[in-house]
């Protein structure tokens, strides 16, 4: 890990995600019923609740607008929610003056242009895999899976390795 990824990291106390293409693999589906269909990946779940057990912070961003997505935060206990965000910058800096967090101790994931306003504010910008290409080149790390694959579980385990907390993490499953 190179030393700027490391203090960037050493300062994060909040994830930002993206929906489309972070937390799924970006496809929306819909029913013959025009319900809409996503899906999460459970690792990703379980590192978004290891992360809120060890008193950090998550926050949605999403340019759509799902009930999948309010379900999906309310099971994971994720109550700073925006969503149909036309102007991704603007709902970032509403959601850190609700959280009263200052925008370098914040990862943002994405994967797309629409979050490239979200990596110029955040202190740690994060890509997944499949990531546009300028999404991947405006990161300050691009994860190995793709989203909707557990992309944040691997951002997670990023984020506690350099702030030495990952031991902390695996004590929470007697490891």
């Amino acid at each position: 890990m190179s030393d700027d990824l490391q203090q960037r990291c050493a300062r994060i106390e909040m994830l930002v995600l993206d929906v489309d293409g972070v937390l799924t693999d970006g496809r929306i589906v819909y029913s013959d019923q025009g319900d809409e269909i996503k899906a999460f990946h459970v690792r990703d779940g379980s590192a978004m609740k290891l992360w809120q057990r060890l008193g950090k912070r998550i926050g949605i961003i999403t340019g759509r607008d799902s009930r999948i997505v309010a379900r999906r935060a309310k099971e994971l206990g994720v109550t700073a929610l925006i969503q149909g965000a036309e102007a991704k910058r603007a709902a970032l800096a509403q959601m850190l003056t609700e959280q009263r967090i200052e925008a370098p101790a914040v990862c943002c994931v994405g994967d797309d242009l629409p979050d490239l306003p979200l990596f110029r504010a955040a202190g740690l910008a994060v890509a997944v895999a499949d990531a546009c290409t300028e999404a991947k080149q405006a990161a300050h790390h691009i994860t190995v899976t793709g989203g909707g694959r557990g992309a944040i579980r691997d951002v997670v385990e990023l984020i506690l390795r350099a702030q030495g907390r990952w031991e902390d993490a695996l004590k929470m499953y007697d490891i």
